[in-house]
C-alpha cells in the first residue's frame, strides 16, 4: 500500500511521473485489490498517460460489462472514461450503456475526456439523453459541454438543443448553437429574440452570447456587433471583448474603445481586450505586452487570473510575440501540477495549461534567445520511500 500511496501521490502532483506510478494505479484499478477514490479519479483523468494499458483496461471493461448491474455502474464508467480519453473507440458500447442507465457523469470538465470520441459514433446516444433530461428538473452541464466541443459535428443534435431555450439552460444552448453554426440557421430568430431581450427567458447575460450565435449560425454580423459593441461601450466590457474579438476587423469601429481597455484596472478585461484588439487590428505590438504581464510563472490554477487564456493568446499571435517564448518554456519544464485544483480535476486542468503552452510555443516558433525546448526530466519517487522522491531522466 505505502507504493501505491508514492505512485498516486506522484501522478497528482508531477507532470512526468516514472511509468511505475501509473502502472500501479491501473493495476490497483483493475483489480479492485487496492482501489480507493484517488486511484479512481487518477485513472479516469489520465488519458494518453495509460495508454500502454489499454489493452487491459478494454479486457476489463469487456468483462464488467457482460454483467453489468447498478452496482457495478461507478467502474464500468471510470474504464469507460479511461479509454475514451485516449479515443479508444472500445468504449463506445459502455458509453451507450451508461447514458442509458442514466450513468454518465454531470460535471462539466468531464466532458473533454469524451471529446475525442467520434462525434458521429456517440451522439444518437447523447441525442436521446438530452430528450430524457428535457423532463427533468435539471439537465447536465455536461453533455451541454460535449456538444459545444464537438461543434459543427453536433449539428444532428439542434432539434434536441432547442428546447433548452425554454429552460434554465438556455445559456447553454445558445453557446453549442453558436458552436455549431451554420447548420443551426433555422434558429436564427429564437436567436434574435434573446439577443434583443424579446425572449421571455433572455437574462443580462443572454443578449451577447445570442448575438454571436445569430452571427455564427447566419453569417451576419451586424445584430451580434450592434449587440456586443454596445456592452464594451456600457461599461460591460469583459462580456462583450470575447465576441469582439471573434469579429476580427468587421469590429474596426470599437478598435479605439477596445484600445483603452487595455489599461483596466481588471485583469479579465486587460487580457481580453488585447485579444480583441490585435484581432481587429491585426497589430501585436500594444497587445503583447499586456498579455504577457497576465502570464504568471507562479500560477497555481487559480480561476480568478487569466493566466491560460493569456498563454494561447499569445500564441495566437505567433512569431510577433517570440518575447514570450522564454518564459512559456520555463512554465512547461516546471515539474508540478497546478496546485489549486481539487485532485477531482487536478490532472485535467494540468494537461489542459500543458497542450495551451505547447501550442502556444508551436506557434510562436524557435526564438534567438533560447533552445527550442527546455529539457524535460521526469519525477520518480522510491517504491517504499512514502513521500521522497528523485529526479530521473525521462
Amino acid at each position: 500500500m505505502r507504493r501505491l500511496d508514492s505512485a498516486v501521490e506522484a501522478v497528482f502532483r508531477y507532470r512526468r511521473p516514472d511509468p511505475w506510478c501509473w502502472e500501479a494505479v491501473v493495476e490497483a484499478v483493475c483489480t479492485r485489490s487496492e482501489s480507493s477514490w484517488y486511484t479512481d479519479s487518477a485513472m479516469l483523468q489520465a488519458g494518453p498517460a495509460v495508454s500502454g494499458h489499454a489493452d487491459r483496461i478494454a479486457h476489463v471493461l469487456d468483462r464488467l460489462l457482460r454483467g453489468f448491474a447498478r452496482t457495478s455502474g461507478h467502474a464500468v464508467q471510470l474504464h469507460a472514461f479511461a479509454l475514451a480519453g485516449m479515443g479508444d473507440v472500445r468504449a463506445l458500447p459502455a458509453l451507450r450503456r451508461l447514458a442509458g442507465e442514466s450513468y454518465l457523469p454531470s460535471q462539466r470538465s468531464h466532458a473533454r475526456i469524451l471529446a475525442p470520441m467520434p462525434a458521429a459514433d456517440l451522439l444518437p446516444t447523447i441525442r436521446t439523453v438530452l430528450r430524457q433530461d428535457l423532463a427533468k428538473p435539471y439537465a447536465s452541464t455536461f453533455t451541454f459541454e460535449l456538444l459545444a466541443l464537438w461543434g459543427p459535428a453536433a449539428a444532428p443534435a439542434v432539434p434536441e438543443v432547442v428546447p433548452y431555450l425554454e429552460t434554465p439552460y438556455a445559456y447553454d444552448a445558445l453557446r453549442v448553437l453558436g458552436r455549431i453554426g451554420p447548420a443551426a440557421a433555422g434558429t436564427a430568430n429564437r436567436l434574435a429574440d434573446f439577443a434583443t431581450g424579446r425572449a421571455e427567458l433572455a437574462g443580462r447575460h443572454h443578449p451577447r452570447r445570442a448575438a454571436w450565435a445569430h452571427w455564427r449560425v447566419t453569417g451576419d454580423p451586424a445584430l451580434a456587433l450592434d449587440v456586443c459593441g454596445s456592452a464594451v461601450k456600457s461599461g460591460s466590457s469583459s462580456h462583450g471583448l470575447p465576441f469582439l474579438a471573434d469579429f476580427g476587423p468587421a469590429a474596426a469601429a470599437h478598435a479605439d474603445t477596445v484600445r483603452g481597455l487595455m489599461e483596466s484596472p481588471g485583469a479579465w478585461t486587460r487580457v481580453a481586450a488585447a485579444h480583441a484588439y490585435w484581432r481587429i487590428t491585426g497589430d501585436p505590438e500594444p497587445a503583447v505586452p499586456v498579455l504577457l504581464a497576465a502570464v504568471d510563472p507562479a500560477w497555481t490554477g487559480r480561476p480568478d487570473l487569466p493566466v491560460q487564456e493569456a498563454v494561447h493568446h499569445l500564441g495566437e499571435i505567433g512569431a510577433p510575440a517570440s518575447e514570450a517564448a522564454p518564459l512559456l518554456r520555463g512554465i512547461l519544464a516546471t515539474e508540478e501540477r497546478l496546485s489549486q485544483p481539487l485532485e477531482g480535476r487536478r490532472i485535467l486542468a494540468d494537461e489542459a495549461y500543458v497542450r495551451t503552452l505547447t501550442e502556444a510555443l508551436e506557434r510562436i516558433g524557435p526564438s534567438a534567445d533560447g533552445p527550442a525546448a527546455a529539457e524535460v526530466v521526469a519525477w520518480t519517487p522510491e517504491p517504499a520511500a512514502g513521500r521522497g522522491g528523485l529526479l530521473r531522466r525521462w
